[in-house]
Protein backbone atom coordinates (compact mmCIF):
# COMPACT_ATOMS: atom_id res chain seq x y z
CA UNK A 1 0.00 0.00 0.00
CA UNK A 2 1.33 3.16 -0.59
CA UNK A 3 0.60 6.19 1.42
CA UNK A 4 0.10 9.47 1.02
CA UNK A 5 0.31 12.52 2.55
CA UNK A 6 -2.59 14.76 2.31
CA UNK A 7 -2.06 17.71 0.78
CA UNK A 8 -2.46 20.69 3.73
CA UNK A 9 -5.27 23.31 2.99
CA UNK A 10 -3.35 26.60 1.80
CA UNK A 11 -4.11 30.05 3.59
CA UNK A 12 -5.42 32.86 1.26
CA UNK A 13 -1.95 34.43 1.14
CA UNK A 14 -0.78 31.02 -0.22
CA UNK A 15 -3.60 30.53 -2.46
CA UNK A 16 -2.93 33.94 -3.87
CA UNK A 17 1.29 33.51 -3.68
CA UNK A 18 0.17 30.28 -6.14
CA UNK A 19 -2.43 31.98 -8.48
CA UNK A 20 0.49 34.45 -8.82
CA UNK A 21 2.92 31.75 -9.70
CA UNK A 22 0.84 29.79 -11.87
CA UNK A 23 -0.03 33.03 -13.73
CA UNK A 24 3.83 34.13 -14.27
CA UNK A 25 4.58 30.78 -15.61
CA UNK A 26 1.70 30.94 -18.24
CA UNK A 27 2.99 34.02 -20.00
CA UNK A 28 6.16 32.09 -19.92
CA UNK A 29 4.78 29.34 -21.83
CA UNK A 30 2.53 32.13 -24.08
CA UNK A 31 5.49 33.71 -24.77
CA UNK A 32 7.66 30.65 -25.53
CA UNK A 33 4.87 29.84 -28.19
CA UNK A 34 5.16 33.17 -29.38
CA UNK A 35 8.50 33.20 -30.00
CA UNK A 36 8.08 29.06 -31.45
CA UNK A 37 5.38 30.22 -34.15
CA UNK A 38 7.70 33.44 -34.90
CA UNK A 39 10.70 31.21 -35.78
CA UNK A 40 8.64 28.90 -37.21
CA UNK A 41 6.99 31.64 -39.72
CA UNK A 42 9.79 32.94 -40.46
CA UNK A 43 12.31 30.66 -41.23
CA UNK A 44 10.13 28.74 -43.69
CA UNK A 45 8.80 31.74 -45.60
CA UNK A 46 12.31 33.52 -45.59
CA UNK A 47 15.38 30.76 -45.53
CA UNK A 48 14.92 29.37 -49.36
CA UNK A 49 18.60 28.59 -50.05
CA UNK A 50 21.03 26.06 -48.26
CA UNK A 51 21.72 26.41 -44.78
CA UNK A 52 25.33 27.98 -44.29
CA UNK A 53 27.47 30.25 -41.77
CA UNK A 54 25.59 33.44 -42.89
CA UNK A 55 22.16 34.42 -44.39
CA UNK A 56 22.06 35.94 -47.72
CA UNK A 57 21.48 39.47 -47.96
CA UNK A 58 17.55 39.01 -48.92
CA UNK A 59 16.95 36.23 -46.41
CA UNK A 60 18.34 38.81 -43.71
CA UNK A 61 16.25 41.19 -45.16
CA UNK A 62 13.60 38.89 -45.10
CA UNK A 63 13.47 37.56 -41.42
CA UNK A 64 14.18 41.29 -40.25
CA UNK A 65 10.86 42.34 -41.84
CA UNK A 66 9.11 39.07 -40.91
CA UNK A 67 10.19 39.62 -37.51
CA UNK A 68 8.79 43.73 -37.35
CA UNK A 69 5.21 42.79 -39.05
CA UNK A 70 5.07 39.79 -36.52
CA UNK A 71 5.73 42.13 -33.48
CA UNK A 72 3.79 44.53 -34.99
CA UNK A 73 0.71 42.76 -35.88
CA UNK A 74 0.98 41.02 -32.11
CA UNK A 75 1.18 44.76 -30.86
CA UNK A 76 -1.58 45.77 -32.82
CA UNK A 77 -3.57 42.65 -31.28
CA UNK A 78 -2.71 43.78 -27.92
CA UNK A 79 -3.89 47.32 -28.30
CA UNK A 80 -7.51 45.79 -29.42
CA UNK A 81 -8.41 43.08 -26.72
CA UNK A 82 -7.10 46.71 -24.56
CA UNK A 83 -9.74 48.79 -26.04
CA UNK A 84 -12.07 46.01 -25.65
CA UNK A 85 -11.46 45.62 -22.15
CA UNK A 86 -11.98 49.39 -21.51
CA UNK A 87 -15.38 49.42 -23.53
CA UNK A 88 -16.67 47.06 -21.15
Amino acid sequence: MSSQTPIPALDEASKRELEGFLEQEQAKAKLQASIHELTNTCWNTCITGSISSKFSKGEAACLENCVDRFLDSSLYIVRQIEAQKQQL
